[in-house]
């Protein structure tokens, strides 16, 4: 589970996933003691690394553990939360395969293979964002599957990072945009003071990356940063850095197992150059939303799925996106929804109505834009946007909280309610490259 989640987002993912054990560090007791106890999870299935009161020791999981190998051994898969449009996060639910678990590992490997990653050689991989996104766990994992080194950092820095890399002759990484920013910030000096030379595959994805911020990335650093498109569920399109150079602001063309198409909103497929929704198709690979079948049935058609990404195909079948139909924002490669914001805001009894949206950061992408309307006999203002900052930091995780907040007397909605996002949030991207 995402670390920077409050107590009560905490407690709604223990419960929706009906978990058969939980597993926290000391450092975060506070929130997990306080999801145990909303959740009424039972003491006796929670256990600590290192001391949380009301949690028995890790080790005594460990001790549980059969001394041989079953015979009925399955895989299993990882069940990761992505945010919900409806307020909750939703698990996406992989089925189980049914296969060796020894040829699974095999398997999840050659997702490397893709990239041109090898197995064993001297291949060390660079951890350096948290493993609960999707995409930085699946590239750690299968990296020990491919028999490479693994370095974790505990805490990422882009001086840290330089030193590790030269440290530990790193060749493989997952990074973000927002982590480019960061690098190409620093002092040229800094940038300039470790020996590089052993990276093969800067890999990044989980937010649009700036043609500029990408341009200079490959300047310094030389052709080694691929780029990829894919979601929590599934993807998807790989641009190796040959091919970004070739056709600047793509996103790839589809892994040789997947299919891209581009839906007009009547579910006509459309010429190459014309936008709509992105669809996408994985061999025979299905998931679900957990607990959720609306979702999971609005999300695929004919055995594509999408996420709400709108882009085209040029003549040679590269994707580049340019929106999003959902009001996800992507902020330091972490997707936020608004309606989650939204419903903690709407009740609070000095809201009377509520939007929130991302706008443009330069090192983040978006951050988190409130639009408040008042309460009758409110006064909006500097106190009230106070107060509504800490009651959502108190209720969300602080990643979600916004950055700040604007009031208005009139929020754009039509006669039947509908709320009207993009008249707020058009005029902050005037003059954007795109609006993602």
């Amino acid at each position: 589970m995402n670390h920077h989640l409050a107590g009560p987002e905490i407690a709604y993912i223990l419960q929706d996933s009906e978990a058969k054990a939980f597993v926290a560090h000391e450092r975060f007791a506070e929130a997990v003691t306080a999801a145990a106890k909303e959740a009424t999870y039972p003491a006796d299935a929670s256990f600590a690394v290192g001391e949380i009161p009301g949690f028995r020791p890790y080790e005594d999981l460990k001790k549980g553990q059969p001394s041989e190998m079953t015979a009925d051994r399955k895989p299993g898969a990882v069940m990761n939360y992505t945010a919900g449009t409806t307020g909750a996060p939703k698990g996406v639910r992989r089925p189980i395969p049914e296969i060796d678990p020894d040829l699974q590992a095999t398997l999840n490997g050659a997702f490397l293979l893709l990239f041109g990653i090898q197995p064993h050689e001297d291949n060390v991989h660079l951890v350096v964002s948290p493993l609960y996104h999707t995409a930085v766990l699946t590239f750690g994992l299968d990296s020990i599957h491919l028999g490479h080194t693994v370095v974790l950092m505990d805490k990422w820095s882009p001086e840290g990072t330089l030193e590790r890399i030269e440290r530990y002759r790193v060749t493989t990484s997952h990074m973000v945009p927002t982590q480019f920013r960061r690098l190409l910030a620093l002092p040229e000096d800094a940038r300039n003071k470790h020996d590089l030379s052993s990276l093969r595959h800067m890999i990044h994805s989980a937010a649009p990356c700036p043609v500029e911020v990408k341009q200079r990335m490959l300047d310094w650093w030389g052709p080694v940063v691929d780029e990829y498109y894919a979601a929590s569920e599934g993807g998807g399109t790989l641009a190796m850095a040959e091919d970004w150079i070739k056709k600047p602001g793509t996103v790839g063309k589809a892994w040789a197992i997947s299919t891209i198409k581009i839906l007009d909103d009547d579910d006509n497929e459309l010429p190459a150059g014309q936008s709509g929704t992105v669809w996408i198709k994985m061999g025979e690979y299905k998931f679900e939303y957990h607990k959720d079948k609306a979702k999971t049935d609005k999300s695929w058609k004919e055995g594509f799925f999408t996420v709400g990404d709108v882009g085209y195909l040029d003549e040679d079948g590269y994707l580049f996106l340019n929106d999003r139909k959902i009001d996800m924002i992507i902020s330091g490669g972490v997707n936020i929804y608004p309606a989650e914001i939204e419903k903690e805001l709407a009740s609070h009894p000095k809201v009377g109505d509520v939007a929130v949206f991302g706008i443009p950061h330069e090192d983040w992408g978006e951050e988190v834009k409130a639009v408040i309307e008042p309460a009758d006999g409110v006064e909006p203002g500097p106190e009230l946007a106070a107060e509504l900052e800490k009651y959502c930091r108190e209720r969300l995780a602080g990643y979600k909280v916004p950055k700040s907040f604007d009031f208005t007397t009139d929020m754009p909605r039509d006669d039947n309610g509908k709320l009207y996002k993009r008249k707020l949030r058009d005029p902050y991207w005037t003059g954007k490259e795109r609006a993602i």
